[in-house]
């Protein structure tokens, strides 16, 4: 074999370990391992528990980590709405959470089922929480038009509106009432123009009435 050729194949072996050693350090070694889970977004759900959900093995390489797995562990946490998760080289998975507003309580057989805006069951306590309206509806469910109406109202208040609240009712998609704390009710009929309706009410209850109907913010009432 001439010397060109002994070069030629001394290069090709050189860049075929180097592309091996390369390849295992990336996919087989601990070295590019996950070292660090990195969780941000949290106020209710520890650290902690992001972590067991996530059952990411320590050193495991960074390449081989199935995210959407990771995501979808993370995800089943009840407190959890959204997570995003992704890798931040050389050695850390970043864990993003977005966890579940709850917005209203469902009374349910001498307990209190505390829901977010999507109808999903937060917690259960024995006494409902400070702050959070009760929501009378004939059928609480998940996809219950006159249940996701109530949940859609409640959680798109503004603060200074949604303070005042204390209990929601809805027979209907169309037929929501806000009863406040001092005992006036707002008819505020569907889902729709939260906004509109949220800026004309809080005007009408600077005047004196037991009844403040909203359903069409454009045309007001009040008795």
């Amino acid at each position: 074999m001439s010397r060109r050729a002994w070069r030629t194949a001394f290069a090709v072996l050189l860049s075929c370990g180097v592309v091996g050693a390369a390849a295992w350090l990336v996919f087989f070694s601990p070295v590019l391992g996950v070292r660090h889970i990195a969780v941000s977004g949290n106020a209710v759900v520890p650290d902690e528990e992001v972590r067991r959900a996530a059952a990411v093995p320590d050193r495991l390489p960074m390449a081989t980590v199935d995210l959407d797995a990771v995501r979808g562990r993370i995800a089943a946490l009840r407190r959890v709405e959204s997570v995003s998760v992704e890798r931040n080289w050389p050695d850390t998975l970043k864990v993003r959470v977005v966890e579940r507003r709850p917005v209203a309580v469902v009374p349910s057989g001498g307990a209190s089922a505390v829901v977010d805006r999507h109808g999903v069951v937060v917690e259960t306590t024995a006494s409902a929480p400070f702050g959070l309206p009760s929501l009378h509806v004939d059928r609480f469910a998940v996809g219950d038009p006159a249940t996701m109406a109530a949940l859609k109202v409640v959680a798109g208040l503004p603060g200074d509106l949604a303070r005042l609240v204390g209990t929601v009712r809805a027979t209907s998609a169309d037929d929501v009432s806000l009863r406040l704390s001092d005992g006036r009710t707002i008819m505020w009929g569907g889902a729709e123009r939260t906004r509109d309706k949220a800026r004309v009410a809080l005007t009408l209850l600077q005047r004196p009435a037991d009844r403040y109907d909203v359903s069409s913010p454009d045309v007001v009432t009040v008795k």
